[in-house]
């Protein structure tokens, strides 16, 4: 590190750079790839200098690549030196897209050298000199990789959700407090926290001008992500490891699920309108109507979240094609009710009535505008915390759906339920677990 600087995706992209523009071109290839040392790399012309921050991509798909393009525009003294995923084709990827916008051409300064992939580039990212690191690797990985990252003395850019259970969200708060000592920035992908128009909001609903929240009702209705492809399309003498993790979205211990892995998001703003209370107890219901092949995701979940105020929220989450999408919040208080529809202006209607008319950002990008601001200045930011308690929101709203059983915060937090397995490697027996069934699926 520089010793001068140690100091709920929502559903319609908003720029040219946003996610779901460089998730067309990123994640769908088969297995082979290219070996880093036949990508293309750019020409350099950039001549860093001292305060130069390097930045190093770990998971290289759609979210990576394009959390990397936002994180060199929002400093122009910084260059990409390194990229690491496990399969070196998303590498090769992620390089050519960055390295065909014009603006950013000169600072990709990826070599062969610094081009990891396999199960450890994570690691080998985090050794290679770099400042930053950007982890965007399925969220099953980031409480390792968030880990090992802080060990190193890394600023961190972390794309949500921190993790796809309570032993690692357990991890992302050590690691997160180990962050906050280290003075480090930990900037989180909850980009809805990082909307001008939703912080103001979020304001004056803690100001009080709708009165104490008593409901909150928020919906994530859209279609499949990635879905699974048929077991016959598995290429011949694939292992079970690298199949999943080609279809990394449809298997609960990489993703999470889609409450966990996209619906986060609004589950994120509902703790963020209950201001960091945590729910004392939830409750849910949820399946699989499209059959999804060998996948083991819900493709519908309801939660029913209850806090100790009395307060209720309720979360409506599908992923079916061919039906009505919303991605909306309503909130309802003792003096009004607050309404955020899509991306349309929020409102609240009260006895003070308010719609947001201020200036438009684009979120993505504020991220990282921020992030590498607070470097600069010295004053790091760190999400750490609410970031991990929505994660884990999110996984006790699963949990109940999957359980069928009421799962209060103190269980949920005290799990032992692990999805991860521990010392993976590319040829391990990993059979795919079956659909969880309510009423016989066991709380672990």
């Amino acid at each position: 590190m520089n010793p001068k600087l140690n100091s709920l995706t929502p559903l319609r992209p908003s720029t040219s750079s946003s996610r779901r523009e460089f998730l067309k071109t990123s994640t769908t290839a088969t297995l082979g790839g290219v070996l880093a040392a036949n990508l293309v790399f750019p020409q350099r012309g950039f001549a860093a200098n001292a305060d130069t921050l390097k930045i190093g991509l770990i998971g290289c798909g759609g979210r990576g690549t394009g959390a990397a393009s936002q994180a060199l525009k929002a400093d122009p003294n910084t260059v990409l030196t390194a990229v690491g995923d496990a399969f070196p084709d998303a590498c090769q990827r992620a390089v050519r897209a960055l390295a065909n916008e014009a603006a950013l051409k000169e600072r990709v300064q990826v070599t062969p050298e610094t081009t990891f992939s396999g199960l450890n580039a994570y690691q080998k990212v985090i050794d290679s000199g770099v400042d930053v690191v950007l982890l965007a690797a399925p969220p099953g990985f980031r409480p390792e990789h968030l880990k090992a990252s802080v060990a190193a003395n890394k600023h961190i850019f972390c794309e949500k959700p921190m993790g796809t259970d309570a032993p690692g969200v357990r991890s992302v708060l050590e690691s997160v407090a180990s962050a906050k000592a280290k003075k480090l920035a930990l900037v989180a992908g909850f980009c809805w926290r990082y909307d001008f128009a939703r912080r103001e909001f979020f304001k004056r609903v803690h100001d009080g001008q709708m009165g104490e929240v008593r409901a909150v009702y928020a919906t994530y209705l859209t279609g499949p992500v990635k879905p699974m492809p048929a077991a016959n399309t598995r290429p011949a003498g694939m292992t079970d490891v690298k199949w999943q993790l080609r279809n990394w979205y449809n298997f609960t211990w990489l993703s999470g699920d889609g409450l966990v892995e996209q619906a986060c998001h609004s589950i994120d703003k509902i703790a963020w309108a209950m201001n960091g209370a945590l729910p004392i107890k939830a409750v849910g219901n949820g399946g699989r109507q499209i059959p999804n092949n060998e996948g083991n995701i819900y493709d519908h979940i309801d939660v029913f979240y209850e806090y100790e105020n009395g307060a209720r929220a309720f979360m409506a989450q599908r992923q079916i094609s061919g039906c009505h999408s919303d991605n909306s919040d309503y909130l309802m208080g003792g003096l009004g009710t607050g309404t955020i529809r899509g991306w349309d202006a929020p409102i609240i209607r009260a006895k003070e009535a308010w719609k947001y008319r201020g200036d438009k950002n684009d979120m993505y990008q504020t991220e990282h505008d921020e992030l590498f601001a607070s470097i600069r200045k010295g004053e790091p930011i760190n999400d750490g915390v609410w970031m991990a308690h929505s994660t884990l929101m999110a996984i006790m709203g699963r949990t109940a759906a999957y359980t069928g059983q009421e799962i209060t915060w103190d269980q949920i937090m005290n799990s032992q339920e692990k999805l991860v397995p521990d010392n993976m490697t590319w040829d391990m027996s990993f059979p795919i677990t079956p659909l969880p069934m309510p009423g016989r699926t066991k709380f672990a």
